[in-house]
């Protein structure tokens, strides 16, 4: 179970040998969230990233499918420490930062939870990754992107 103070927190960063959750989190943030966490914590190399935590989403749920009042305002914080880790900027075809959004539960149940990658990806900023990385890898991976998006959230 989480701390008392964290219990009203919706969303945790990890990464860069720092973590604002752990292993005995799952129930919060979900299996991968929890793991993720920890490895980070204990200063195995985990690429940044934030957790959305499981209470969020059942407000959400609950809420009608509208996002509870501060939550975008909580997910923007934590982006922006994740761009920050990264020298990365959502959005910004110089450097862009790419997302993997993956859904998580306290239990694993593989082959039965959605994955976007590459999030982030529009026409300007996959035209500057053609740039840095070339052209078959940056619109392939656009290509999966829309893909992975129009299967999920369709």
């Amino acid at each position: 179970m989480a701390p008392a103070n964290l219990r009203s927190q919706r969303v945790f960063t990890f990464g860069k040998g720092k973590s604002e959750g752990n292993k005995n989190m799952k129930a919060l943030l979900g299996g991968k969230g929890a793991n993720l966490a920890e490895m980070a914590s204990i200063g195995l190399s985990v690429p940044p990233g934030l957790t959305v935590s499981t209470e969020a989403c059942h407000e959400y749920q609950e809420g009608g499918h509208e996002l509870p009042a501060g939550l975008w305002e909580d997910m923007l914080e934590a982006l922006c420490t994740v761009e920050d880790d990264m020298g990365c900027r959502l959005g910004n075809p110089a450097k862009p930062l790419l997302l993997s959004v993956r859904s998580g539960a306290a239990v694993s149940m593989p082959g039965m939870m959605d994955t976007v990658l590459n999030l982030g990806l529009n026409d300007e900023v996959v035209a500057g990754l053609a740039v840095k990385s070339g052209e078959r890898f940056a619109y392939d991976s656009y290509r999966r992107f829309l893909d992975m998006f129009g299967n999920v959230v369709s």
